[in-house]
C-alpha cells in the first residue's frame, strides 16, 4: 500500500469492501474503472482500455464513462448480471484539504434498480429471498422500484411450490440458504430462469424480527400476519438486511408487509404456466401470442403489472371473484363511460415509481411535473367512480384519495415544463416565493441595463461598433475596434488586448455585473432548495399516494378486461362451488385472434360423478390440443374475474389446473422427452385432489406403445378414482385401446373429433362430440400430405390385415393391462417409468409372438412423419412382407 499513489490507495481501500461489485470511482466529471473492473467494463460496455499511474512506476489498467451519461452503462452492466458500487466525492474538490473524500453511496444490483432506463414498465423487478428454517420455507420478495413487499411461509416438504412460486414472480436476484443451493429443484430454476443468486448465512430469527419492526415502525409483527412465522420472519429481514447494506438509506415508501398464504389462490405450476402461455409463449417468449397479449388494454403502468399478476393467480373464493365480475359488467354495460374512464386514466404516470425516486432523493423537476400532472387527473376519476354501484367500485371509493392538495401545491409550485437538471435553474413558478420573485426582478433589470448599454454608450462615444460581450473569465464588457481606439472614454479600463480590437469594463457596468450574477447564483441555489423541500413534502405523502397508485391499478385492470369483453363478445360466467364445468361455445381467446377465417366453437361438459374424465381421440391436428387449452383458459379467466369467450359458461371453482402437454427433450435439465412426461405425470398424481383440472395429452408416447398403453391406460384409472383423486380431467390419445375404458369405469366418457368424408377424402371440422374416433384417419392424412396412390393403396392394404386381428388384439391387451394395473398402483408404475431404463422393462406378454409388420407398424407414429419419411417407411415394410411371403411359400 505505501507504494500506491495517496488515490489509488484510497480507491484500493474502498474496493476492498465491495469485491464481488464493479466500482464506479467518481473523479471529477467521470467515473472510472480500475483493474479487472476496468478490463470487465471495457469488454462488456466496448471502452477503450486505458492505464493510470498506481505509484511504484506501475501502471493500473483504466476505463471510465462520463458522469452524467453513466445510467445507460450501468443498465448494460447490470443486464449482465454485474453489480455495480457507485463511489461518489463528498465534498467541493475545491475545497478539500488533499484527497478528497469518497465513499460509496449505493450498491446497484438485478433486483435493487430503479432506473427508469433499466426497468420494463409493465413488469415488476423483484428481489427475492428463500430461507429453510425448521421444517419450513420461508420466502419473501420485494420490488424497491415499486414498494411492494411480500412474505408467504410453507411446509418444508411442499419444496416442489416454492420452486414454482419462484417461478411465478422471476425474480431478477434471489437470496438462498445453502441447503437450498443443493436442491435438484432450485438448480433447475437456474437454468430456466435468468437471475442472480446470493448464497446467504441466515442469522438469527429474533434480528430478522428486530430488522422488520424497525423497518415498519412497529412494536410487532401481529398486524402484518406474520408474527409466528419464523422461516417466513428470516426471509422477509434478510431482504432488509441485503437492502440496508446495498441502499444505505431509508426506504420509507416500503411501508407495508403483505403475509399471504397460497391455498388462497388457484395454484399454477411452472408446466401448467409455461403450456397454457399465460404470459409468455413457448417458442420465443413473447407477450405476442399469450393469454397477457389478449387482456392486458391497460394504459398504465402499475395496471399492466396488475393484470399480470391477476392471470399468475386466479382466485377461489366465489365472492371474491363475483365481486370482480359485478365491476367489469357495470363497466360493459356502460360503453360510453367506459371510454370516459379510460381517457382520464390514460396519461396517469407511474406513481409508484416515481415514489421509489422521491425515496432516493433522485427525483427530478420532470418527476414530480409527471406527478403532478397524474394529480390533476385524480378529482374527475374519483368522480367517475362515486356514481358505480358495484360493491368493488365502493369499496375502492372508499380508498380513493384524490390528493387535491399536493395537486395544487406541484401545480402552484413548479413551472409546466422544467428542465432536467435541478441545479441550473428554470424550476420555480413566478409567485411561489418571495425571494425569488425579488431575486429574479433583480437579474431582469441588470439585465435590462446591460442590454440597453451597447445602444447609450455608441451614441455617447460616437463608436458605431462599439459591443458588449460576456464570457466566463472577465464576465462582462465593452470591445472597441483598434480604430476607434482614440474615441475610447477615460471611464473604460482596458481589461484584454486582440488582435483587432481592445475589451474594456467600467465601474457601472462591473457593479450590474455582480448584481446579475449574484442574483442568478443566488436563484439557482434557492430554486434548488425550494425543490428539495417540495421533494421531501411528496415524501411525507408516500403512505397516501400509494394508496390511491392500487386503487388506479384496480380501476385500469377493471376497464381493460371490460374493453376486451366488449372488443371480442365475452360473456360473464356463472360461478359455483359444485363441480360442474360446462361451457357453450367456448373458444380459445388467444388462437381465435390468429386464425384466418371462423373459430370453431366447442362445448364441454365436466362434474364430479358421470362425466369427471373424458377421452378425446382423433387424428393430429384436428384441434384436440386447442380444445383442451381453451376449457382450461376459460375456467382460469373465470377465476381471475374475467369475462370469457363462450356463449355460456358455469364454473365450478377448481383449485389447481394441471397440465401435461406437448413432447419434447428438456435440454436445460438434461431430462429425455419421456422423463419430462413422467415427471410432470408424477407432480399432477401425487397432487390433484378432486377439485382440480387436469389437461392431458398424448400421455405414454415417449415410450415404447405398450409401456405408453399400460401408462396411460393405469394413469385414467387412477385419476377417474374418486377413492384416488377423482378430479375433472380431459385426455387427448391415440391409444385407442383407452376408449374401451368407458364400458368399464363409470365417469369415463368417449370425446372426438368430427371429421367429414366425402369423394375428395377427409376433411377434420373441428368440432368435439360424443363417441370414439374412427382408427384409420392416419392414412388420410398421409394422402392429404401428398403421399403417392401406391403407397396410399398398400398402407389401406397393410391396415385391412391389422384390422382383421384387432379384435382379439384388443381383448388381450385390456386383460393384461388390467392385470398390471392391479398388481402394483399407479404411481409405482409411473415411479417405475421414470427410474428404470426402458429396455430393462418387461413388455407385455401377448405381444411377444406378434409379427414383427405388424408391431412396427403399430408402434409407428403415422401422424408425425413428413411424406418422404412415411414412403420409406411403408417400402421397408413392403419389401419385408414379400420377404416373408417368399420365405413361407
Amino acid at each position: 500500500m505505501s507504494k500506491l499513489t495517496p488515490m489509488m490507495q484510497q480507491y484500493e481501500s474502498i474496493k476492498r469492501k465491495y469485491p464481488d461489485a464493479i466500482l464506479f470511482f467518481r473523479l471529477g466529471d467521470f467515473y472510472e474503472m480500475f483493474n479487472d473492473d476496468a478490463k470487465i467494463a471495457a469488454r462488456v460496455l466496448d471502452l477503450a482500455l486505458t492505464s493510470r499511474n498506481r505509484g511504484g512506476g506501475e501502471k493500473a489498467p483504466m476505463a471510465g464513462v462520463p458522469f452524467h451519461s453513466a445510467d445507460s452503462y450501468i443498465a448494460k452492466l447490470i443486464a449482465e448480471g454485474y453489480k455495480v458500487a457507485i463511489c461518489e466525492q463528498l465534498e467541493d474538490p475545491e475545497e478539500a484539504k488533499g484527497i478528497v473524500e469518497r465513499d460509496v453511496i449505493r450498491v446497484i444490483t438485478p433486483g435493487t434498480v430503479i432506473e427508469n432506463e433499466m426497468l420494463k414498465e409493465k413488469d415488476n423487478n423483484f428481489l427475492a429471498a428463500a430461507i429453510n428454517y425448521k421444517e419450513k420455507l420461508g420466502f419473501a420478495y420485494v420490488d424497491i422500484s415499486t414498494g411492494e413487499f411480500l412474505v408467504t411461509e410453507l411446509e418444508a416438504e411442499l419444496e416442489d411450490k416454492l420452486w414454482d412460486e419462484i417461478d411465478r414472480i422471476h425474480p431478477r436476484e434471489i437470496l438462498t440458504d445453502e441447503s437450498l443451493v443443493t436442491r435438484e429443484g432450485f438448480n433447475n430454476l437456474i437454468k430456466r430462469i435468468d437471475f442472480v443468486h446470493n448464497e446467504i448465512e441466515p442469522g438469527k430469527v429474533e434480528k430478522a424480527y428486530d430488522y422488520l419492526r424497525e423497518h415498519f415502525q412497529t412494536r410487532s409483527l401481529a398486524g402484518y400476519g406474520c408474527e409466528e412465522m419464523d422461516a417466513a420472519i428470516l426471509a422477509a429481514g434478510e431482504i432488509l438486511k441485503f437492502l440496508k447494506e446495498t441502499q444505505k438509506r431509508a426506504l420509507a415508501h416500503i411501508n407495508k408487509l403483505t403475509t399471504y398464504n397460497l391455498n388462497d389462490y388457484m395454484v399454477l405450476d411452472s408446466a401448467t404456466r409455461r403450456n397454457l402461455e399465460l404470459t409468455s409463449t413457448i417458442r420465443g417468449r413473447t407477450k405476442k401470442g399469450s393469454l397477457l397479449n389478449i387482456l392486458d388494454r391497460t394504459v398504465t403502468s402499475m395496471g399492466g403489472r396488475l393484470i399480470k399478476k391477476w392471470i399468475n393467480q386466479p382466485l377461489i373464493n366465489k365472492d371474491e371473484i363475483e365481486m370482480r365480475l359485478e365491476a367489469v359488467a357495470e363497466l360493459v354495460n356502460n360503453y360510453i363511460f367506459l371510454q370516459r374512464l379510460r381517457n382520464n386514466l390514460d396519461g396517469i404516470y407511474d406513481l409508484e415509481r416515481i415514489l421509489s425516486k422521491v425515496t432516493y432523493g433522485t427525483a427530478n423537476a420532470r418527476d414530480l411535473s409527471a406527478l403532478k400532472f397524474s394529480l390533476l387527473k385524480l378529482p374527475d376519476l374519483k368522480q367517475d367512480i362515486s356514481s358505480l354501484k358495484a360493491g368493488l367500485f365502493s369499496q375502492l371509493n372508499s380508498r380513493f384519495d384524490p390528493l387535491e392538495d399536493l395537486a395544487d401545491l406541484l401545480n402552484q409550485a413548479l413551472v409546466d415544463e422544467p428542465p432536467v437538471s435541478v441545479r441550473e435553474g428554470g424550476l420555480i413558478r413566478d409567485g411561489y416565493n418571495q425571494e425569488l420573485d425579488e431575486l429574479r426582478r433583480a437579474s431582469r433589470e441588470g439585465k435590462e441595463w446591460i442590454t440597453n448599454l451597447q445602444k447609450t454608450e455608441r451614441e455617447r462615444t460616437g463608436i458605431n461598433s462599439l459591443k458588449v460581450g460576456f464570457n466566463k473569465v472577465f464576465g462582462y464588457y465593452l470591445e472597441v475596434t483598434k480604430a476607434n481606439l482614440d474615441k475610447v472614454p477615460e471611464n473604460y479600463t482596458r481589461k484584454q488586448t486582440l488582435s483587432n480590437s481592445e475589451r474594456y469594463i467600467t465601474p457601472e457596468l462591473k457593479e450590474k455585473e455582480a448584481l446579475v450574477l449574484g442574483a442568478e447564483e443566488k436563484i439557482n441555489q434557492l430554486e434548488y432548495d425550494l425543490f428539495v423541500e417540495l421533494r421531501d413534502k411528496v415524501g411525507e405523502n408516500i403512505e397516501r399516494i400509494k394508496e390511491t397508485a392500487v386503487v388506479i391499478a384496480f380501476l385500469d385492470v377493471l376497464a381493460s378486461l371490460s374493453l376486451v369483453t366488449l372488443e371480442n363478445d365475452f360473456q360473464r360466467p356463472e360461478i359455483h362451488n359444485d363441480g360442474i364445468i360446462e361451457i357453450k361455445e367456448g373458444r380459445h381467446p388467444v388462437v381465435e385472434e390468429m386464425v384466418e377465417g371462423v373459430f370453431v366453437p366447442n362445448d364441454t361438459y365436466l362434474d364430479t360423478e358421470e362425466n369427471r374424465f373424458i377421452i378425446i381421440t382423433g387424428p393430429n391436428m384436428s384441434g384436440k390440443s386447442t380444445y383442451m387449452r381453451q376449457v382450461a383458459l376459460i375456467v382460469l379467466m373465470a377465476q381471475m374475474g374475467s369475462f370469457v369467450p363462450a356463449r355460456k359458461a358455469r364454473i365450478g371453482i377448481v383449485d389447481r389446473i394441471f397440465t401435461r402437454v406437448g413432447a419434447s427433450d428438456d435440454l436445460t435439465t438434461g431430462q429425455s422427452t419421456f422423463m419430462v412426461e413422467m415427471n410432470e405425470v408424477a407432480n399432477i398424481v401425487n397432487n390433484a385432489t378432486g377439485r382440480s383440472l387436469i389437461i392431458l395429452d398424448e400421455v405414454g408416447r415417449g415410450t415404447s406403445t405398450y409401456d405408453g398403453l399400460s401408462i396411460a391406460w393405469a394413469v385414467s384409472e387412477y385419476i377417474n378414482n374418486p377413492e384416488k383423486i377423482g378430479a375433472r380431467a380431459l385426455f387427448a390419445t391415440h391409444y385407442h385401446e383407452l376408449t374401451r375404458l368407458e364400458e368399464k369405469l363409470p365417469g369415463i366418457k368417449n370425446y372426438n373429433v368430427l371429421v367429414e368424408e366425402d369423394e375428395n377424402g377427409v376433411h377434420f371440422l373441428h368440432k368435439i362430440v360424443p363417441g370414439r374416433a374412427s382408427d384409420s384417419y392416419g392414412i388420410e392424412v398421409a394422402r392429404l400430405a401428398g403421399l403417392p396412390e401406391e403407397i396410399i393403396n398398400n398402407a389401406r392394404k397393410i391396415l385391412d390385415r391389422l384390422e382383421h386381428n384387432e379384435g382379439q388384439i384388443a381383448a388381450a391387451a385390456e386383460e393384461s393391462i388390467t392385470e398390471v394395473i392391479a398388481e402394483k398402483e399407479v404411481k409405482e408404475l409411473v415411479k417405475k417409468e421414470v427410474k428404470e431404463p426402458k429396455e430393462k422393462q418387461r413388455q407385455l406378454a401377448l405381444f411377444k409372438n406378434e409379427d414383427p409388420i405388424v408391431r412396427k407398424l403399430k408402434e409407428k407414429d403415422l401422424l408425425n412423419l413428413t411424406p418422404m419419411e412415411a414412403m420409406n417407411f411403408l417400402y421397408q415394410l413392403q419389401q419385408e412382407a414379400r420377404k416373408e411371403g417368399e420365405d413361407n411359400g
